[in-house]
């Protein structure tokens, strides 16, 4: 994979865009946390859509009820898992988020059960798949927000979401350089700009830097540094290859078009995707 000049400016300034609106969504407080994953949910849930109808046209045929109540289910799933913190008044977010859940799953069964002519369980298939790659990690993200840190990292409450994040930016960064300079055996037909040499670079690279940063910079446990950077690495890299499967099988460049150089919410956060299911799994049971 030769490098591009031109690409990497364009890539590098959208991302510096794109990383000021992350961080100040990340670092604020609990709200912009929660506004900012709500944004991305729906963004990344209208783009699976899109991706799926194409590849299975039949599903560009789902009900709105069935559209869009799959989404009131996933967000009620992510709200939900918010932390103790989130309040509106005395009204938690979380009995907020359950509700939503049953609002969303009743217009699903009335489009499907007494609007729909033929039941379809395949297009079922499609959107419950969706729930677990979108909505799932998005309220395992509000689980990572402050819940983990008296056992994993004591600090801000947003400690865990940014080293995960950090360490997935810098393993595409990383792996994206070393692929460009040296990168000569693709990692995978589905994504043929990838290449074995690129992935496994910047997965040492980001893992050295993550950890070296964590100990020396903040003081971190090692083993928990590990863990989120190892696991982000390896996990990212297969939610990366996942996503371009759903673009090559749905025949499109990009999932979207949100961020020039980037493409969609799902292009940008596919790594993400994955990795904080993994992440949070890991932590659960080895932290």
């Amino acid at each position: 994979m030769a490098f591009n000049l031109q690409t990497f400016k364009t890539r590098a300034l959208t991302a510096v865009i794109f990383v000021v609106v992350m961080l100040a969504g990340l670092l604020v407080n609990q709200w912009t946390f929660l506004a900012l994953f709500s944004i991305i949910h729906f963004g990344c849930w209208l783009e699976y859509q899109k991706l799926v109808a194409l590849i299975d046209p039949e599903y560009k045929d789902i009900s709105p009820l069935h559209r869009y109540g799959i989404m009131l289910i996933g967000f009620g799933m992510m709200l939900w898992m918010t932390g103790a913190g989130y309040y509106i008044g005395t009204l938690p977010i979380p009995l907020v988020g359950w509700s939503l859940f049953w609002v969303g799953l009743i217009g699903f069964i009335l489009s499907e059960f007494l609007l729909t002519k033929k039941l379809n369980p395949k297009l079922w298939a499609h959107s419950v798949l969706g729930l677990l790659y979108i909505s799932l990690s998005w309220g395992l993200m509000m689980r990572l927000y402050g819940n983990l840190e008296a056992t994993v990292l004591i600090g801000a409450a947003w400690v865990l979401p940014v080293l995960l994040i950090a360490s997935i930016w810098i393993n595409d960064t990383m792996a994206y350089l070393v692929g460009s300079f040296i990168g000569k055996t693709p990692l995978s037909p589905v994504s043929p700009k990838k290449t074995w040499e690129g992935t496994v670079g910047g997965a040492i690279l980001a893992i050295l830097l993550v950890t070296g940063v964590g100990i020396y910079a903040f003081d971190f446990p090692v083993k928990t540094l590990l863990l989120v950077s190892i696991t982000a690495s390896i996990t990212g890299t297969l939610g990366d290859l996942f996503e371009s499967k759903l673009k090559r099988l749905a025949g499109v460049k990009d999932s979207g078009s949100f961020m020039p150089g980037h493409g969609g919410f799902l292009d940008r956060f596919d790594s993400l995707l994955v990795a904080t299911t993994a992440v949070w799994g890991v932590l659960y049971l080895f932290s």
